[in-house]
């Protein structure tokens, strides 16, 4: 394995992984991020539920009434969005592709279909335009 030069960050931390959409993300870090996120999913989701003050039924269950239950409600699922969107650009720059391509997450069934072949598709072992290795980004000079 090539060592990468000296402009490279192999070593970024949590806060790069989940807010920054520069640089590439292997598998692993890419699936527990995920994991993070939909922790925090069902967390919102479970306070929405124990503090419902109408009985939840198939019929009752919409977008506006899960955002008019909390303010922040709203705003957590942006947040979540652009973890998502962070975390889909990285893995698609780690298999060579163009992060552009992360916009097809906000088409609904295409969003879970991508993510998880993201998941799946093993990094380029070479080192591309966006990082010398996974889990890297070049930094500029």
């Amino acid at each position: 394995m090539n060592t990468p030069p000296q402009s490279a960050n192999i070593t970024p931390g949590p806060i790069w992984a989940l807010l920054s959409p520069i640089g590439r993300m292997g598998r692993e870090p890419y699936w527990l991020s995920f994991a993070l996120v939909w922790i925090i999913i069902g967390i919102a989701i479970r306070l929405w539920w124990i503090s419902s003050l109408v009985e939840i039924t198939p019929e009752t269950v919409s977008p506006a009434a899960f955002a008019e239950s909390n303010a922040l409600f709203p705003i957590l699922f942006f947040v979540l969005q652009w973890f998502e969107l962070a975390l889909v650009i990285k893995r698609l720059q780690d298999i060579g592709q163009s992060g552009f391509l992360a916009l097809l997450i906000f088409v609904p069934i295409l969003n879970v279909l991508m993510v998880v072949f993201l998941g799946f598709v093993p990094s380029q072992s070479d080192a591309n335009r966006h990082g010398p290795l996974p889990n890297s980004y070049w930094r500029k000079s």
